[in-house]
């Protein structure tokens, strides 16, 4: 005996809704890679200046007692400077937007202990990314 086939009429696909545009694009961003902090202790410093104006930023960071602080200084300055530079962005406007530190390369280093034992070592880097957006 022979099977009957059915043919199954396809529904058409519902189209997708377009995702929103953002308004605050990024107006200019400063890469550092290699820094010798870890990137535990340079997110701390990055929390503190996440979404404030670049201003107040740099006030901030300047009374930071923390190692990463003046390596962040000198990258939101360098932001502001790529910012400028374009010449399409209000300095007056720009905020931290995005900023980010992922782990870099680790040095292995050996640590004498007792009894002819060694411990190891890790002396972690860091790769940080700072995003200036225009509010």
């Amino acid at each position: 005996m022979a099977k009957k086939t059915e043919a199954k009429a396809e529904k058409p696909k519902a189209a997708k809704p377009k995702k929103a545009v953002k308004s605050n694009a990024v107006a200019s961003k400063a890469v550092l890679k290699n820094v010798r902090i870890g990137p535990r202790k340079v997110r701390l410093v990055l929390g503190l200046v996440r979404g404030k104006p670049v201003q107040y930023a740099l006030d901030l960071l300047k009374l930071t007692n923390k190692r990463a602080a003046p390596v962040v200084y000198k990258m939101i300055q360098s932001a502001v400077a790529n910012a400028k530079d374009k010449s399409t962005v209000d300095v007056d406007r720009l905020i931290v937007g995005e900023c980010f530190a992922n782990g870099g390369t680790s040095m292995k280093r050996w640590l004498p202990r007792a009894q002819g034992r060694a411990t190891p070592i890790q002396k972690r880097s860091s790769h940080v990314t700072i995003k200036l957006k225009e509010i």
